[in-house]
């Protein structure tokens, strides 16, 4: 049961992050259903501004001794280091020892991988962060797509948003989906994203400058449903089929046919969200030809279908 929460602040905390907790478990809202929390915001040092991400600076009026009866200790996103204050550290693995729930938002989870406690674990963060995560905590088992990852009392999420679904499946699974759907409503946001689907990163045309294949690409892009050998881009670019597709991959990191196949699901991404065509429509202007085709390369690279992705994400076209 979900009763006292302890919100651990540090140096360089986003506000953001830690305006997502504090709306999800911070705000009263008895009078709608949701059972009242214990919400303590704490730090090594209460009572004494620590910066921001912002430029501003923020008060934690508790010290870390509300750590030790929390039933859930978050740890919102903060600026990324090597060294964390070890006290904070040494109250996160008393608190595993005892069972609590440890929930971070985005690049919170270094907390918890310096603290040692993601060796051999599944885990989540920012996408941005997955380099240096991998290579400070090589024993964690990284997820680098999800938007979060539940592993029993250990959750850890991606960026923003995904710190609002990680906390929302937290109270859906301790509380209930009533209670869940209650918090959702009222900060207007989707009552369930599943942790699995991808961190929708945009994948844009590479921009180069020289003896680049910008033009090539421009074109493949401007030319989806067109079908794209390597034979015939070798042409368009003016070169042969081997000086080609090296430099392709060179250039792109990938080949043509994986490339072209990306550009196709972030036109149908945009179809879906933009506008009210349905699906065969959408896999004909996107290149694919078939709605199979393209729910097939869609849940590959999003991690969803593409009617799940536009109930969550169209926008009024």
């Amino acid at each position: 049961m979900l009763r006292k929460i302890a919100v651990v602040l540090m140096e360089d905390v986003s506000l953001f992050e830690f305006g997502v907790v504090s709306e999800v478990f911070g705000v009263d809202r008895t009078d709608d259903g949701v059972p009242a929390f214990d919400f303590k915001v704490c730090s090594a040092q209460p009572g004494v501004p620590m910066s921001t991400s912002s430029h501003s600076s923020v008060v934690a009026p508790y010290g870390l001794e509300e750590m030790e009866d929390a039933d859930l200790i978050m740890i919102p996103a903060t600026t990324w280091r090597h060294e964390y204050d070890e006290r904070i550290l040494d109250g996160l693995r008393r608190a595993d020892a005892r069972g609590t729930i440890l929930l971070t938002v985005c690049s919170g989870s270094f907390v918890l991988g310096k603290a040692g406690l993601l060796d051999g674990r599944p885990c989540a963060t920012h996408w941005r962060y997955v380099k240096k995560f991998e290579e400070q905590f090589p024993l964690a088992k990284l997820d680098a797509d999800v938007l979060f990852v539940d592993d029993g009392n250990i959750i850890t999420s991606a960026g923003t948003a995904a710190g609002i679904d990680a906390c929302l499946h937290l109270v859906r699974r301790e509380l209930g989906s009533a209670v869940a759907t209650r918090i959702a409503r009222r900060m207007v946001v989707p009552p369930q994203r599943d942790g699995g689907q991808r961190q929708y990163v945009e994948v844009p045309v590479p921009e180069q400058s020289g003896e680049s294949l910008q033009p090539v690409l421009d074109w493949m892009v401007d030319n989806l449903t067109d079908e794209h050998t390597v034979p015939a881009l070798a042409r368009q670019a003016q070169m042969s089929e081997r000086t080609f597709a090296r430099r392709f991959v060179a250039e792109t990191g990938t080949t043509p046919l994986k490339w072209v196949t990306t550009q196709r699901v972030l036109r149908a991404r945009t179809l879906l969200e933009q506008t009210r065509m349905g699906i065969e429509q959408i896999a004909a202007e996107s290149g694919f030809g078939t709605a199979a085709l393209l729910r097939h390369h869609f849940r590959r690279v999003v991690g969803v279908p593409p009617q799940d992705y536009r109930r969550t994400f169209r926008t009024t076209a």
